[in-house]
């Protein structure tokens, strides 16, 4: 069993070098603003192919909060793309269960597929207005819970330095980059 190393970035996620960065996706998995738009940018319009394949093949109505999907990475240093949609908060509960099964659910996955490193934006703390301070004990409790058989390393990426400070109170063991 692996061990996870926690690193804390503040930068823009779609130019790590992981094996596999995480979307903030809408469910529509098409890109947005954000974290979505950026990485949907990034990689190239290969990315909105393969997620249209994937919402005619198994998702019509869109990608159901807290679940995941991977894509390959195109254009992006990143071999591959977890996307998953965050909860509204205050519309989607229980929005602080629904915000656990994003990150474990990408975890979850990237560990499946042998994968060593995987990068986090903070998910729903933009525009889906879930309280950062409440969203980053979540993000905490689910990777001291976490069991990885080959993921090692966690970055939690994150844009302004309000978020980043925030974060740094709360993963005060993690390797600040």
């Amino acid at each position: 069993m692996a061990q996870l190393n926690i690193f804390l970035v503040k930068g823009d996620i779609t130019k790590l070098d992981v094996d596999v960065i995480v979307n903030a996706a809408n469910p529509s998995l098409l890109g947005g603003g954000g974290v979505d738009g950026a990485i949907h940018r990034a990689a190239g319009p290969l990315l909105r192919q393969e997620c249209l394949r994937i919402r005619q093949e198994k998702y019509p109505n869109g990608l159901p909060r807290g679940e995941v999907v991977m894509t390959k990475g195109y254009n992006l240093k990143a071999r591959f793309v977890i996307h998953t949609v965050g909860p509204r908060f205050d519309i989607d509960k229980p929005e602080e269960e629904i915000l656990k099964r994003c990150y474990f659910n990408a975890l979850k996955l990237a560990d499946s597929k042998g994968l060593k490193s995987i990068a986090f934006p903070s998910i729903s703390t933009g525009v889906y207005g879930f309280p950062i301070e409440r969203a980053v004990l979540i993000v905490k409790d689910v990777l001291m819970n976490f069991k990885p058989r080959s993921l090692e390393k966690v970055f939690l990426v994150l844009f302004s330095e309000h978020d980043f400070n925030v974060y740094k109170s709360v993963f005060k063991d993690a390797v600040v980059l």
